[in-house]
């Protein structure tokens, strides 16, 4: 007999296989109607395979280690592929808007969101709060993508504001290791050796390595393929693909030598196309939208079905959800926008005061909080392991973790709802009085056609209907008047002569001109 083989590769395969075909069906209206990603409707049916026990991620094998690669996975193709799709030389060319957003601006927000955390949760020193602000940091280029690409991002946006947006959210998530670990150290090291080790370790080996490593290997990748399609080496499909197998040459080996290896695929996308020709070959590919495509539905979808959603509200460990719910809304208001608007006029692709709050409003939590959060939950376990040890780290990260862990799932989740839904929100606000108006209008016009139909109704003096108003066969002799010889009008008598018909037709001619 037939036997029902419910295992955990058929059960998840066929979710994201159904989710894709769902969302597929339906997804131009979505998109280009409702001006909404694909991030919150995966997210929500990862809520729901999660509660319908279709999906438990905790029989696949460590859930943290495994949503720690696959976020480093999707990142590292993502910013590829951001780096990709800016203009030639743009890093060199938008040098001080770079500098000024990487650090006056990302320092800003690292400092306050930490402040906002330390006043609202309790018990938590300003340093922890340093720890988890660094998570939340940098804005998610995947997220970003609702802003910068299609209809709505071609039609209101600026090209010179969704470049900018673009890659800063693939420079910063690269950018947040020197925040996250100068917290760390701090914590763990004292006197000279927390510089010692943020200077030496994180700047120059992880940030500086990172980026002269991806200059070169993206310089490389893009003569040898310039090579290869001179001679015709390549065919059409590897050609396409190129970008992606470099994302992950780029990951894996990066990763093995220990430094920033999303700084160094973002810095590797953009002097891969440095002189432009790689972006000019493949502008109306859509291989590279479709894989971004599939690579935002399973991280969204996985990242629904791990959220800690019991964790939100914990009363009996003083966490309840509305401390997470006022850390949201204040996070999202002043994380970024106050930092945008005092330093934009430092900032020559923002133009004026506009751009400025638009700017620092899209600044989307996503992906890369996942992976900075799975980064110094790493750390801190190795601190557990130094305090079992007697080492002489004597601070007990316990709650750190506790807090830590919930809170930064509950801000990507706070960032996914409100960026999702402000665009389609602000357009349906837009077009809503429009709509109410045209209605209104039309409504008072057919209420005024009929008012005036009525009162020309002939009536007598009791308002009733007279028999000569109604319609049908009547007496078109009536009130006629007799023509004589001579032109003079007898009333005496009753003729009516019929007027002739006339033609109403407009007959074009063969040049399409009306005769």
């Amino acid at each position: 007999m037939p036997v029902l083989n419910i295992s955990n590769f058929n059960i998840v395969t066929a979710c994201l296989g159904g989710f894709t075909l769902v969302f597929g069906l339906v997804s131009y209206v979505v998109k280009e109607h409702c001006y909404m990603g694909e991030a919150l409707p995966a997210l929500l049916f990862g809520l729901i395979f999660n509660k319908a026990k279709w999906v438990i991620p905790e029989e696949y094998g460590n859930v943290r280690e495994i949503t720690l690669e696959f976020s480093r996975l999707v990142l590292g193709i993502q910013l590829v592929l951001a780096g990709v799709q800016l203009p030639a030389k743009y890093l060199v060319k938008e040098w001080r808007s770079f500098f000024f957003l990487l650090v006056p601006v990302m320092t800003t927000m690292w400092v306050v969101t930490a402040l906002i955390i330390w006043l609202i949760f309790p018990n938590l020193r300003y340093l922890d709060a340093l720890i988890i602000g660094s998570c939340v940091t940098p804005t998610d280029p995947v997220l970003s993508n609702s802003v910068v690409k299609g209809k709505f991002a071609e039609k209101y946006v600026s090209e010179s504001l969704r470049n900018i947006i673009s890659a800063e959210s693939g420079a910063n998530d690269g950018f947040g290791y020197p925040f996250l670990f100068l917290a760390l150290y701090i914590d763990r090291y004292s006197g000279t050796k927390i510089a010692k080790e943020w200077i030496v370790e994180t700047i120059l080996y992880e940030i500086l390595l990172s980026v002269a490593y991806g200059a070169v290997i993206g310089y490389l990748g893009q003569e040898l393929l310039g090579y290869a399609k001179k001679f015709n080496f390549v065919d059409d499909e590897s050609f396409l693909v190129f970008v992606f197998a470099l994302g992950l040459f780029i990951l894996g080996t990066a990763g093995m030598i220990g430094t920033d290896d999303l700084l160094a695929a973002f810095i590797a996308g953009n002097a891969f196309t440095w002189n432009d020709w790689f972006r000019e070959e493949t502008k109306d590919d859509t291989l590279q939208p479709t894989l971004d495509l599939m690579l935002n539905f399973a991280i969204f979808l996985w990242v629904g079905v791990v959220m800690p959603w019991g964790q939100f509200n914990q009363p009996h460990l003083n966490l309840p959800v509305w401390r997470f719910v006022l850390c949201g809304i204040c996070v999202l208001v002043f994380r970024r926008l106050p930092a945008m608007l005092v330093f934009y006029k430092f900032i020559p692709t923002i133009k004026n005061l506009k751009e400025a709050v638009f700017a620092g409003f899209f600044g989307p939590i996503g992906i890369g909080a996942i992976f900075y959060l799975h980064t110094a939950l790493n750390k801190l376990d190795e601190f557990v392991e130094e305090n079992e040890h007697g080492e002489a780290h004597t601070y007990d990260p316990h709650w750190l973790i506790s807090v830590m862990y919930p809170l930064v799932y509950f801000l990507i989740l706070s960032s996914v709802i409100v960026h999702g839904i402000t665009i389609p929100v602000s357009m349906l606000g837009k077009q809503l009085p429009t709509t109410l108006s045209r209605t209104m209008t039309m409504t008072r016009s057919f209420s005024r056609s009929r008012s005036r139909s009525r009162d020309r109704t002939p009536r007598d003096r009791e308002g009733h209907v007279k028999i000569d108003a109604i319609s049908g066969p009547t007496d078109l002799r009536q009130n006629a008047h007799v023509v004589d010889e001579s032109g003079a009008t007898d009333d005496s008598q009753e003729t009516y002569t019929r007027p002739a018909p006339e033609i109403g037709f407009v007959i074009p001619d063969r040049r399409g001109d009306q005769v």
